[in-house]
């Protein structure tokens, strides 16, 4: 992925390997690439999660940057929405978050922040992307290298401006897995100081993720689900690597329903809101409850957030619990939706009965495994054998992969993963003997091509 000569960025940063695709020899080419991108001068925010291999990566693009005349603020291991609030709040010049978010221990990866918090838009990272590969970067004499200074009093202030944003009812209860990861210190923290009673699994810090597999989904999420339960707690919060993203498990012990979820939080904005190609009925049904509308977007928080900010939408957010707050912050921030989740059960009740007034609609999401080459060849026509496969079409959207609404509501969406080695396969029908034969379609037309 990282390697010279293919493309750096993905959809959400650099992210690979480590030694084989993402390296420190890299890290400090794509220092000295952001350094030149910046005009040689300006300053930088600095943070990283706690993979083993973070503070090597860390110390690499630290030494790109302060070579390339730029100064370095450090705050240290930190949740990536941290970054983008600390590069806005001391009007930093960009961010930079060592992590590779919910991948496996062997990756790592970089992404990178602008002065507004949101991430670097696909122009931005191809602009970056060419300085890297054809070595425009350059060293500054020694009299113009940057300064590197660490800042640990920001952390406070990102809680204390948190904490204005809900009023949580005294006595509820939450248990917070975080994976090992960067929110392993500030969750915990933070919802204390919220007034919640807390108990926390997965928060000690720990590069290896011992106790689970940092992808917040159901099959990695059994201690929380059983703690939950038997502790009687309100709700269980689980994060990501980096902590830019919030699941929930609720009263009973459930993961709930990441569409349910993702629309419970935008009705409570209304207006306008932004989420993906991926996301499912349920969103545009419970908008249009409250007088609200969906605009959808590729795949990437870079999509959504560029979407919040030219049709001024209220709030923005992927099934995958990556959810923006524009009256907060524009990076995605799985802390602030924890405690935003909390906040609404805390007034409105179980979170089981909240998503049980919602309709259901039988939801799949499968992946094939294949290869970055493989992944370009299948879906060279994959529009086009869709088509031939599925009757009754109501609208193609091509945005980001392809996806086929039907007449009958049912819709299918086929897009190769931006981060991994996956063809995914998203889709809903009214009917689940349907949904099923739908995603067998689907995954036959894949398999089709791979050798």
């Amino acid at each position: 992925m990282a390697s010279v000569g293919k493309k750096l960025f993905g959809t959400s940063g650099i992210r690979g390997e480590i030694g084989s695709e993402v390296t420190s020899e890299l890290a400090l080419n794509v220092g000295k690439s952001l350094g030149y991108y910046l005009g040689g001068e300006g300053t930088v925010v600095l943070g990283y999660d706690t993979r083993t291999t973070s503070k090597m990566l860390e110390h690499a693009i630290t030494a790109g940057l302060v070579e390339s005349g730029i100064d370095v603020i450090k705050i240290g291991m930190v949740p990536t929405p941290l970054v983008g609030y600390t590069t806005e709040k001391l009007s930093a010049d960009a961010g930079v978050m060592i992590t590779a978010s919910h991948n496996p221990s062997k990756y790592n990866g970089i992404k990178l922040w602008n002065n507004n918090a949101m991430a670097y838009t696909p122009e931005q990272e191809k602009t970056i992307e060419d300085i890297y590969l054809n070595k425009k970067y350059e060293n500054v004499s020694w009299d113009r290298i940057g300064s590197i200074e660490e800042n640990n009093e920001i952390q406070e202030t990102y809680i204390e401006d948190l904490l204005t944003m809900v009023n949580i009812e005294p006595g509820f209860k939450v248990v917070i897995d975080c994976a090992s990861g960067a929110g392993s210190e500030l969750s915990p923290i933070l919802f204390r100081r919220a007034g919640c009673d807390v108990i926390t699994l997965n928060s000690q810090v720990d590069g290896f993720f011992p106790g689970r597999n940092p992808e917040p989904n159901d099959a990695n999420l059994t201690s929380l689900k059983k703690v939950v339960k038997a502790t009687g707690a309100n709700l269980g919060i689980a994060h990501d690597g980096d902590a830019d993203r919030m699941m929930a498990v609720d009263e009973t012990g459930k993961v709930v329903d990441f569409d349910k979820l993702l629309a419970l939080m935008a009705a409570e904005f209304g207006g306008t809101v932004v989420t993906t190609v991926d996301a499912g009925l349920v969103m545009d049904v419970e908008l249009e409850k409250v007088g609200g509308k969906v605009l959808r977007t590729p795949v990437g928080d870079v999509a959504v957030a560029d979407a919040i900010i030219k049709n001024n939408a209220s709030f923005g957010g992927e099934p995958s619990g990556t959810w923006l707050y524009p009256d907060f912050c524009m990076c995605p921030d799985g802390l602030l939706s924890g405690i935003r989740l909390a906040n609404i059960v805390s007034h409105k009740g179980p979170l089981s009965k909240l998503l049980s007034k919602m309709d259901d609609y039988p939801n799949i999401r499968e992946k094939v495994t294949c290869s970055t080459e493989e992944k370009a060849i299948i879906m060279e026509n994959m529009e086009e054998e869709m088509k031939n496969a599925f009757d009754d079409i109501k609208e193609v959207n091509n945005i980001d992969g392809v996806r086929l609404s039907l007449n009958d509501g049912s819709w299918v969406l086929v897009r190769p993963s931006g981060t991994e080695n996956y063809i995914r396969i998203t889709l809903e029908s009214p009917d689940e003997d349907k949904a099923n034969e739908m995603k067998e379609i689907c995954v036959d037309l894949i398999k089709s091509h791979i050798s």
